[in-house]
């Protein structure tokens, strides 16, 4: 069953993402399917790509290429997510807010490995912080319950958990086509 069967089912968010994660950990599993330009590094900070968008924006597939030591700011996410790595090695730190005053909670730090897969969504946690845990580059698959460059979330002060709007957007604004089977 695909990805878009599977959300228009509608299945219990607990199935779904189990489902997703599945599916994702069959795609990174074997490597050398990505387009050499959605796997791109920047020198300067991690690039998220778009890789295909649900029409009706119910789940987007981006790849997130991280260079040595490359971090994401602790973020959320408003939507449940599935990564899965494809390439070297990612840390994500979990974190969670204090009901009472805002403040952060840092928790268990997850260690991706090529192959393996993490979920999040608000419910299970989805406040976190990624970074590059290797030497060399490091690429990961992402689907997200929404079009994720354009849901408005939070990143968060690391002091006072003070929560910033912002919108993602993606690195690159084409969308490469992983249906053309002409070189097969």
């Amino acid at each position: 069953m695909s990805m878009t069967q599977l959300v228009a089912d509608r299945p219990r968010q607990t199935e779904l993402l189990a489902a997703c994660g599945e599916r994702l950990a069959r795609l990174v599993a074997e490597d050398g399917w990505l387009p050499a330009d959605c796997a791109a590094v920047h020198p300067d900070h991690y690039c998220q790509y778009l890789l295909h968008c649900d029409p009706l924006e119910r789940f987007s597939v981006v790849s997130f290429v991280w260079g040595p030591e490359q971090r994401t700011s602790i973020h959320d996410h408003r939507t449940w997510g599935a990564i899965g790595l494809l390439r070297g090695t990612e840390a994500s730190t979990r974190f969670s807010r204090d009901a009472a005053s805002g403040r952060l909670i840092r928790g268990a730090t997850t260690t991706l490995r090529a192959g393996e897969v993490e979920l999040l969504s608000p419910q299970l946690g989805d406040i976190h912080q990624v970074r590059n845990a290797g030497a060399g580059t490091a690429v990961s698959i992402h689907v997200y319950g929404a079009n994720i460059g354009a849901v408005k979330r939070h990143t968060f002060d690391p002091d006072t958990g003070k929560p910033t709007a912002f919108v993602s957007g993606y690195t690159s604004q084409r969308v490469p086509n992983l249906w053309d089977r002409s070189r097969e």
